[in-house]
């Protein structure tokens, strides 16, 4: 039975905190329309491009689609969690967090149906790709149906946030954005991976505060994020190999410096957990996001 209504009650909204200020932010920048990017010169453009060009691009958009898929699904759980916790603004947020994950699902759909793609695209999908993706995540966020303890709530936030959208997609999406200006065309791919990699900014922040909030309050977790994404780790690597191909060509030198990328996200996202264990529990509401890369 619930207890009380927060925004009747003299506690309202807690307007300072990062989440609701996150969620200020979704509502600024977050509002785009798939159904508004023109893609006649990404039709065009799909006919003159090379045969290793179409593969590239069409093993990514197999992967993103499926990604993106694969997260709308699967955030619905930890929103319930959230829900049931009585986190009201971090639920605000939440919504429009999964209300991103659709449009980017449905983005990818409408770049293939203009390329005219309409084939099953999964045997694009590999053996590390289907790990992450067809077990791992999905089998991390459905423990959170029937257990909501602060060590399964840390591995969803670790294997979603941290290490499925801060390592790899933001990789992913820095790769294939790269790759699109140096091939200079495809505008409207091009259009909509821009406003996906601000989207996940957002939420890879809120994966960040959800972490540091956890730590905060059960400190034993950081070894558990910690060894989580250790053990993540080398599916990153074999990820990154299979998909740094640029203008349809894998260069040794690109390889490096993608996989340099993404050991610097990791890193990065550590040590701001590490350093949660030394803050208060209020200090971690308002001021989670000035060490995130949003």
């Amino acid at each position: 039975m619930r207890k009380k209504l927060l925004t009747t009650s003299s506690e309202g909204l807690m307007e300072d905190s990062y989440p609701y200020r996150l969620y200020q932010k979704a509502k600024k920048f977050g509002v785009w329309n798939p159904q508004n990017i023109d893609f006649s010169q990404d039709q065009k453009d799909w006919k003159t491009l090379s045969v290793k060009q179409k593969d590239w691009i069409l093993k990514l958009l197999a992967q993103f689609q499926g990604g993106e898929e694969a997260v709308t699904y699967d955030l619905l759980p930890l929103l319930r969690v959230i829900a049931i916790e009585g986190r009201l603004e971090e639920e605000m947020f939440l919504t429009t967090f999964l209300s991103d994950e659709a449009k980017h699902t449905e983005f990818f759909r409408l770049v293939l149906n203009a390329i005219g793609v309409n084939e099953d695209l999964s045997h694009l999908h590999s053996e590390s790709y289907r790990k992450l993706f067809y077990e791992i995540l999905p089998e991390t966020m459905e423990r959170l149906w029937y257990e909501q303890t602060p060590e399964v709530i840390a591995d969803a936030a670790t294997v979603y946030n941290m290490f499925a959208e801060g390592v790899l997609a933001e990789t992913g999406y820095k790769s294939f954005y790269d790759g699109l200006q140096k091939i200079g065309k495809m505008p409207g791919l091009l259009e909509g991976v821009d406003h996906l990699k601000r989207d996940e900014s957002r939420h890879i922040a809120y994966g960040t505060f959800l972490l540091q909030r956890l730590i905060c309050e059960h400190p034993h977790l950081f070894d558990r994020v910690i060894k989580k994404l250790e053990e993540l780790a080398p599916l990153a690597v074999s990820l990154n190999a299979e998909g740094v191909i640029v203008d349809g060509e894998k260069t040794s030198e690109y390889s490096s410096e993608i996989n340099k990328y993404s050991e610097r996200q990791l890193k990065a996202r550590i040590e701001v957990l590490a350093r949660a264990k030394g803050k208060t529990i209020e200090e971690i509401y308002k001021s989670a996001g000035e060490n995130s890369n949003l």
